[in-house]
């Protein structure tokens, strides 16, 4: 006879099914999967869908650099910024609930994102579509961790949903350049559409509610600090370039976000209704993974948004054979980490983890070498590496935090996750987007101080590289020449600086990966 374990029902029942056998091969609940993949596909692909679409930004909206950070940024920030009172919320009302409504927000922002007229349209679109993104993404695994209990199987389930966690992140640049090559740049965004209604139809009819009877009040204060301490930090960042590193008001923004930081953990100490349980920290196993995952994100997000560019203003593919030369890194990232957890079994979480750290650092070096007469080839063993890397990464580091959270807080522990992954994805568009900057327009001015070049194009080439290109076209013949050389070997210059840099971080990641996260989860049967 076959047991049935409830999930814990929502207060009304609505007619959807509120519980599913864990104790047989339900295909239901691998049908529950598909829907949480699927919605987590379309909200991490809207993450890097836009960036093969950058440069037909800046030619379209007449977008610079920092504005193109931030038509990325924006989205993550407000998406990483909500994810814990997002969580916090699915716990308290019903996960799927809050999942449905996120569905239906995502959909209205990118319809606005679609149609946006300007620059700061699109920036405020996308930073609406990340309200929707951060209601999504904790609901689909906590209520992923409520479906599948059995720890071998919730492992393989994680293991599918890491990969395609990671695989919206890298395939986004090739729908993207697939949409611009028939369509026009707004269907980038129109695409989530159908399949949020689709989704939500789905998820309405077969997806499991469940709640935590002990769930907390929201903390408002918390969740307010959290927004804006991110808003400041990536604003800092980014507008660094363009103001000064050492601008009053560039060292105001990084010192006010270090503040409110300091305010939110203070907070969180001393309220009784707490956005992030702190004592999670006090494992070790969940702190190392937590940092493991946003150092990842860091790597990840930040290459593609620098390769994208650089494919197609350097090396001058359109969009679509931009984003079909991003392929290696989303294909060898899915079967990796659908593949992870039998590593994991078999090697333990640190062997695992430390393995993709290490090559995610070999693949950035690897990138820090190319120069402007480098080709395709040359950058591929990298893209290979990235790849794998993340692939091993992800998925146990992933099943280290949620096995380390209580069931009944699993909102709050994936929040805590999709946030540790959001801040990772948002602080490397910003951080290596303005290391990039920062060595272009160093670079670009060496070329104004020895040519008498006019004060429009000057400012407009300081603004991004696809501004210098274009408006390249349409001066004298001499200069419009040095101004697109200088343009693109500036950009190398600068991308090689912030990769290095990367590889640094990844390489520190690596060496805390190897000093402090456990080799197997606590409760591991063979390690008995």
């Amino acid at each position: 006879m076959t047991s049935k374990v409830p999930l814990k029902r929502s207060r009304p029942r609505l007619g959807a099914l509120d519980e599913i056998s864990v104790a047989e091969p339900s295909a239901q609940r691998f049908l529950v999967l598909a829907i949480l993949c699927l919605t987590l596909l379309i909200t991490n692909l809207d993450g890097t869908i836009l960036n093969v679409a950058l440069p037909t930004v800046v030619s379209t909206l007449h977008a610079t650099s920092s504005q193109l950070q931030w038509v990325v940024d924006s989205y993550t920030m407000v998406f990483a910024g909500l994810l814990l009172i997002a969580g916090s919320l699915g716990d308290h009302l019903g996960r799927k609930w809050v999942f449905v409504g996120g569905l239906a927000v995502f959909a209205i922002g990118s319809g606005a994102s679609a149609f946006s007229g300007s620059p700061d349209q699109l920036i405020g679109a996308r930073a609406f579509m990340g309200i929707g993104a951060a209601a999504i993404m904790p609901s689909t695994l906590s209520i992923l961790t409520n479906v599948f209990t059995e720890p071998t199987e919730r492992a393989r389930a994680i293991g599918l949903w890491s990969g395609t966690s990671g695989l919206g992140l890298a395939i986004g640049p090739v729908v993207g350049g697939w949409l611009l090559a028939h369509y026009w740049w707004g269907s980038v965004f129109l695409i989530n559409i159908p399949i949020a209604v689709a989704t939500s139809v789905a998820a309405l009819v077969i997806v499991p509610n469940s709640f935590n009877t002990n769930a907390k009040r929201p903390d408002l204060v918390g969740a307010g600090c959290s927004l804006l301490g991110v808003a400041l930090l990536l604003w800092g960042i980014i507008e660094a370039p363009v103001w000064g590193w050492t601008s009053p008001k560039i060292i105001a923004a990084i010192a006010g976000a270090a503040v409110i930081a300091f305010v939110f953990v203070t907070w969180e100490r001393r309220t009784k209704h707490p956005l992030l349980d702190l004592s999670f920290f006090e494992s070790r196993r969940f702190s190392v993974a937590i940092a493991g995952l946003g150092l990842v994100l860091f790597a990840l997000s930040g290459a593609l948004f620098l390769l994208t560019q650089y494919l197609q203003f350097c090396l001058g593919y359109t969009a679509l054979q931009a984003g079909l030369r991003i392929v290696p890194i989303a294909a060898v990232l899915l079967v990796v980490a659908s593949l992870s957890s039998f590593a994991v079994r078999l090697a333990g979480t640190k062997v695992v983890v430390l393995c993709g750290t290490v090559l995610i650092t070999l693949g950035l070096a690897l990138l820090s070498t190319v120069t402007i007469h480098s080709t395709y080839a040359n950058a591929l063993p990298a893209f290979f590496l990235l790849g794998i890397g993340t692939g091993l990464a992800i998925a146990p580091c992933t099943e280290a935090v949620m096995g380390s959270v209580p069931k009944e807080r699993a909102g709050v522990g994936s929040a805590t996750n999709s946030t540790s992954l959001q801040i990772g994805s948002a602080l490397g568009v910003a951080v290596l987007g303005s290391l990039l900057s920062t060595r272009y327009h160093a670079d670009m001015r060496v070329l104004f101080g020895h040519n008498a070049v006019p004060a429009p194009v000057a400012r407009t080439a300081l603004g991004s590289i696809g501004g210098a290109l274009e408006v390249a076209k349409h001066v004298d013949a001499t200069l419009g020449t040095q101004l697109a050389n200088a343009a693109r070997q500036s950009y190398v210059s600068g991308m090689v600086f912030a990769v290095s840099v990367a590889a640094g971080i990844a390489a520190v990641a690596s060496i805390v990966v190897a000093t402090f996260l456990p080799a197997r989860a606590p409760d591991d049967e063979s390690v008995k």
